[in-house]
């Protein structure tokens, strides 16, 4: 394993782990393809341009192992094959995925790639088997009758190309005679010389006049030697004999006109370049440049140089507040001084600047969650195979938009629940059949914008969750006590799923059944300020819903104080806004809640939460009135009790790191135009803390 030693070096590898990336996912998405459609020559013709790509790019970062075992690969890649051994094909193309991914993690971290031995072994099986299959006898040249009659422009471009010193074959196929289908053989025959190089001339010309032909004639030109041409022509059970003969120069006066003007055009072009140092103008110079300018409009950029950005338009904001207080005060003071009004509009037009900057960088942020979908349909056809089930995957809102950071956070959740989906909801063919339910299961992915969130869900029509199963599992593993599970609303007895260690799997398979995951849904939910909410039916299937923030780069928060602190929270999570007298405040069960109008809300004070306590020592005084911030999050209600309502700001998020605040409740912090730092609460771990304790009571 060697690696380019100097910075130039470094940069052309960092480039080629990135798109190598993009390569892996184009062939793995040709493999899944390439198991529906094993002939199809388009489709071999793409899964071969994206391995030679990766094999051209990895020998140029010295990546030697990966690049010999990729041309290995690409020896295989063929319609005949594909015809004759699809399905085994696209096991070894999908091998090749897992293979070059190990190979390219280990380059990355600078290791020794693990050997591609099995890989190897699978492509010289394919080979074996492959070459067992084709016809074991060759045709002797002239056995098939072949006029090669073609006509005069024909054999002058036959001349054309021999002058260019391009090989130029004559080539005569028989069809099967045991063909049924005639023009679905000759369609096949084109496909194959096309590939072997470019069609000069063909007989017969369309499928219609095929259906009554036994021979096929066809003069191309190659850079392929005969060798080369006539195993590929070799298709089983479509071509039952092959004759291929080079073509020779025509000898007419238009045929040594034409090498000669040939000649002047190449010496006239030769003598332009030496004269100009460059390349001569032509119709393929054009299209390269073409090319270029397309490739040359997009641009690729590091993500922590968006990121240092993004820092920075938050910097700007802060002091857009900062200037909007400042004009506040020289309001006061100075209310009809001229100046004022020039401030205002200096500070109106830089606002509306500083505002579009704001929305190009997030939008250079968001990417479609089509790239977090495509890796999808792989999983479940892994799995399926693994479990012994059919499951149809079906994909839909993959052209919404989210945050490239939320979008990657969220790869691990979402291959949980995907890998849950079929293994726990999807039946076996068998018990979906005596159900009335078709063989096949679906998984349906779907992506979609409401507000200034995105909703992911997971869904599928398996047996759903049987919430009796789950009471009997928590009380088993002393999650929850057995007074306490008959009275546990239904919601709360299915968000039991999401606890550490939580599983209803009789066995430990390779998929599931060791309690780890779903509780790490939760965690990354947490973290990324979203939400986790599950509906299903018995018999009928579940429904997985993520909710997300659109960016956590900043959001508009509802400020107020407790405890002499200033706090915030999301102001899409905030309901209401309520003044409340002492005496309306009651004690159930050590928990103060509050009847508002129909609904019986549970209050939290902050000051009483683990490690956050106030800055100010409260009078002996009690208040008689208290503010109450009303927040829900998907079908739950709570009361946060404050002492006072500050009012509503944008706020650029700054993480905090776990020695400046050690509660999970805080998600992070900003910072006003005062200078005045801002916590802002971490709405979904408050809830999460209150439902791990007692039942949150009646709710909305």
């Amino acid at each position: 394993m060697s690696f380019l030693p100097d910075e130039r070096g470094a940069e052309l590898r960092a480039l080629f782990f990135e798109s190598a990336g993009e390569l892996l996912q184009t062939i793995n998405d040709a493999g899944l393809q390439l198991e529906k459609r094993p002939a199809d020559e388009e489709l071999i013709r793409s899964l071969r341009r994206a391995i030679h790509t990766l094999k051209g790019d990895s020998a140029a970062c010295g990546f030697s192992k990966l690049s010999e075992i990729a041309h290995e690969l690409e020896d295989i890649l063929s319609a005949q094959i594909g015809l004759s051994h699809g399905q085994q094909l696209a096991e070894v193309v999908l091998s090749a995925v897992d293979t070059f991914e190990s190979m390219l993690t280990a380059y990355q971290k600078h290791a020794e790639p693990p050997t591609p031995a099995p890989l190897r072994t699978l492509i010289q099986q394919l080979l074996q088997s492959s070459q067992g299959a084709q016809p074991s006898t060759k045709s002797p040249a002239g056995s098939i009758p072949a006029r090669f009659d073609w006509s005069e422009y024909e054999r002058l471009m036959i001349s054309e190309a021999l002058l260019r010193g391009d090989n130029v074959f004559n080539i005569a196929l028989r069809i099967d005679p045991n063909s049924s289908m005639r023009a679905a053989a000759f369609q096949l025959i084109r496909n194959v010389l096309h590939t072997c190089g470019t069609v000069i001339a063909l007989r017969p010309e369309d499928n219609l006049a095929a259906a009554s032909v036994e021979i096929v004639e066809a003069s191309i030109s190659s850079k392929h030697p005969i060798e080369h041409i006539s195993h590929r022509c070799q298709i089983p059970a479509v071509v039952s004999e092959v004759r291929i003969e080079a073509a020779e120069h025509a000898e007419t006066s238009e045929h040594e006109l034409l090498g000669d003007l040939l000649e002047a055009q190449a010496a006239q072009i030769s003598s332009r370049a030496a004269e100009n140092s460059g390349p001569a103008p032509s119709n393929q110079g054009n299209s390269s440049s073409a090319v270029a300018a397309v490739s040359e409009s997009s641009l690729r950029v590091d993500a922590a140089r968006i990121d240092a950005v993004m820092n920075l338009v938050g910097e700007l904001i802060i002091g857009k507040s900062m200037l909007h207080r400042t004009l506040t005060e020289f309001d006061v003071h100075h209310a009809r001084d001229p100046v004022r009004g020039k401030l205002a509009e200096a500070l109106a037009f830089q606002s509306r600047v500083l505002d579009e900057l704001h929305k190009c960088v997030l939008k250079i942020r968001m990417v479609p969650v089509e790239q977090l979908f495509r890796r999808f349909p792989r999983v479940v056809r892994d799995i399926a195979k693994l479990c012994g089930k059919d499951v149809a995957l079906e994909v839909s809102g993959e052209h919404t938009d989210l945050d490239k950071g939320i979008l990657d956070a969220l790869s691990e959740p979402l291959t949980h629940l995907v890998r849950n989906a079929v293994d726990h909801g999807i039946e076996p063919a068998d018990e979906r059949l005596s159900a009335g339910k078709p063989a096949r299961g679906t998984i349906s992915l779907n992506a979609h914008h409401q507000g200034t969130q995105v909703i992911i869900e997971i869904r599928d029509d398996g047996r759903g969750i049987d919430l009796h199963n789950i009471r009997e599992h928590a009380i088993r593993n002393g999650l929850i006590k057995l007074e306490d599970a008959t009275r546990l609303p239904d919601q709360d007895v299915m968000n039991l799923i999401f606890e550490p260690g939580f599983s209803t799997a009789s066995e430990v398979t390779e998929v599931s059944g060791r309690g780890v995951g779903m509780d790490v849904v939760r965690t990354v939910l947490d973290r990324l300020k979203g939400t986790v909410h599950v509906t299903s039916s018995r018999s009928k299937g579940t429904t997985i819903q993520l909710r997300v923030p659109l960016t956590l780069a900043s959001i508009q928060t509802l400020l107020f104080r407790v405890g002499g602190r200033l706090f915030a929270v999301p102001l899409s999570a905030v309901v209401e806004i309520s003044r409340i007298q002492d005496q309306e405040i009651h004690k159930v069960d050590q928990r103060e809640v509050l009847r508002l109008r129909d609904q019986i809300l549970t209050l939290v004070r902050l000051d009483q939460l683990n490690r956050i306590h106030p800055v100010e020592i409260p009078n002996n005084t009690k208040k008689k009135r208290n503010f109450v911030v009303v927040i829900g999050i998907a079908e739950k209600r709570f009361g946060l009790v404050v002492d006072s309502m500050v009012g509503e700001e944008e706020l650029v998020i700054k993480a905090l790191p776990g020695e400046i605040v050690s509660s999970d409740l805080v998600s992070g912090a900003s910072i006003l135009g005062d200078g005045t730092v801002v916590l802002i609460l971490n709405v979904p771990a408050i809830l999460s803390r209150l439902s791990r304790s007692l039942p949150l009571g009646a709710i909305a």
